[in-house]
């Protein structure tokens, strides 16, 4: 199972950096893989419960998938995890104040789906390349910030 575990400064408070990070439909403004992403239930702020369905390009293959918010503590963390759709992964953003803004760490877990002897092989191929992905999404997502700083 891959996990991409990165960290990075955001340069704003707590609360706006994370109530951008939970709210999914803001992940194709930041994140490239991320095609689509719409709210398909649950209250008006997020919370437990609260699903997206979106769709991401990985490899030059779109896939599918419906998250469910299962964890959300308010300006401290929060966890989706994949519900429905080929791509089986669960997603977590923590967040702190640190001089300077935002401390944001973004754990990612999937399962890569390649099984077999194939997938022992090329399983740790994905993993860095899908790192080196999240990690220019996170440095887009820190000029998303300074720009409005």
């Amino acid at each position: 199972m891959p996990v991409i575990d990165e960290t990075v400064t955001v340069p704003a408070p707590v609360p706006t950096v994370f109530s951008y990070l939970v709210d999914g439909e803001n992940l194709p403004a930041w994140d490239s893989s991320i095609i689509e992403c719409t709210r398909v239930a649950g209250a008006a702020e997020v919370a437990v419960g609260t699903r997206y369905a979106g769709v991401s390009r990985i490899m030059g293959k779109r896939l599918p998938w419906t998250t469910e918010v299962v964890e959300h503590t308010p300006d401290r963390s929060a966890t989706s995890r994949s519900v429905e759709g080929s791509l089986s992964f669960t997603a977590t953003y923590e967040v702190e104040a640190v001089p300077g803004g935002t401390r944001v760490r973004y754990l990612l877990q999937a399962d890569s789906g390649l099984g077999g002897a194939f997938g022992k092989v090329m399983e740790p191929l994905v993993e860095k390349a899908q790192t080196k992905v999240v990690r220019a999404n996170l440095q887009h997502l820190v000029a998303t910030f300074a720009k409005v700083a």
